[in-house]
């Protein structure tokens, strides 16, 4: 098996290389998710809203891989406002809780400057490992 291209059938075409990588050992890559929807639309505007989004593209590329967000070993969150990151704190986890539950891989928070859609508040990469 060669490396294969990972996303949901359903989703508009990704743009970039916004989709998961999947290698012959069961690695998945995926790369940067934002908070639209399939369609590539922002339902909202609010950072919290698209955490949640982003969280729920990541978990669909995962299921769509044939994983679970179990499988999840590695996240990193890009986001362009940390004050909005730090004052809801509460929120944050209650929209990450929503997706993946008390699984919790290994993270890292990085303050960017932008994004490359101007709509995105946040993006997130991830790692999985498949069985």
């Amino acid at each position: 098996m060669t490396t294969k291209t990972i996303q949901p059938d359903d989703w508009a075409p990704a743009r970039g290389y916004a989709n998961g990588m999947l290698t012959p050992d069961g690695t998945l890559q995926i790369g940067g998710q934002i908070g639209w929807n399939k369609d590539q639309v922002f339902e909202t505007h609010d950072f919290v809203g698209q955490l949640e989004q982003t969280l729920r593209n990541i978990a669909a590329i995962v299921e769509a891989a044939g994983g679970q967000v179990t499988d999840i070993t590695r996240l990193t969150w890009f986001i362009t406002d940390k004050r909005a990151y730090v004052a809801r704190q509460k929120e944050v986890g209650a929209a990450y809780r929503a997706v993946f539950g008390k699984h919790f891989p290994a993270m890292s928070v990085v303050v960017v400057s932008g994004l490359i859609e101007d709509d995105a508040l946040i993006e997130i990469e991830a790692t999985a490992h498949l069985a």
